[in-house]
């Protein structure tokens, strides 16, 4: 089998939620020792961006999304051993969590898993983070993008908190805010000062992908 029609096969398979075909294409790419970031890449993280196109376009729902974001993660824990060191130490590293109050994490989850198949180092917090372990993990993991997700109006005012620390601490040019849920709109970014707004975890990729292109360009 070609390069080019297993990475279609397992783009199809990540939409289908076919996590034994999955599977069975990626231990093919390791056999046939196709380089495992661009399999990830080309192949399951493409099938992940249509499932995530579907849901925007409500074909696809939150339990569709978990099943191909499941089949995604059974065809990177194959590949991923594979990746060339170079491709690991490359990535760009995001931190990510579920703010102080809040333990609604599926959505959290969901945008880890995409960022991940795009090729992110993804810096899961968990749920209910307090605001200054937020930037505490940023600062120590030398992460340029820090995500913060709320299901609650309760807790909303939290992601205002961690704005505020990273400018009391004088590092706010450091990092990229990143928030999202299902209360939060690009409003309320705009009124705490976040950098951007995401709507859903294949809006999230396509924003960290923009954010890092932004900080290439910006002068050192």
């Amino acid at each position: 089998m070609t390069k080019e029609k297993l990475y279609k096969g397992l783009a199809d398979a990540v939409v289908d939620m076919d996590e034994s075909t999955v599977a069975r294409l990626s231990e093919e790419a390791v056999c046939n020792r196709f380089d495992a970031y661009e399999t990830i890449d080309m192949g399951l993280a493409k099938g992940m961006e249509r499932a995530g196109q579907l849901f925007e376009d409500e074909e696809y729902f939150v339990p569709e999304l978990l099943m191909c974001s499941e089949a995604l993660t059974v065809g990177v824990d194959i590949l991923k051993p594979h990746i060339r060191r170079s491709e690991r130490e490359d990535k760009h590293k995001i931190v990510i969590g579920v703010i102080r109050g809040d333990t609604h994490d599926i959505g959290k989850n969901l945008v880890k898993l995409m960022l991940s198949s795009a090729g992110f180092e993804v810096v899961d917090l968990g749920r209910d983070v307090p605001t200054n372990t937020f930037v505490d993990r940023a600062v120590e993991e030398s992460a340029r993008i820090i995500m913060i997700s709320s299901l609650m109006t309760t807790t909303m005012e939290g992601m205002k908190e961690v704005v505020s620390i990273l400018q009391e601490r004088g590092i706010r040019s450091r990092f990229k805010v990143v928030i999202g849920g299902g209360p939060v709109s690009q409003g309320f970014a705009d009124k705490i000062g976040a950098d951007a707004y995401s709507p859903n975890a294949n809006h999230a990729v396509r924003l960290a992908n923009e954010l890092v292109r932004e900080d290439a360009r910006e002068p050192k």
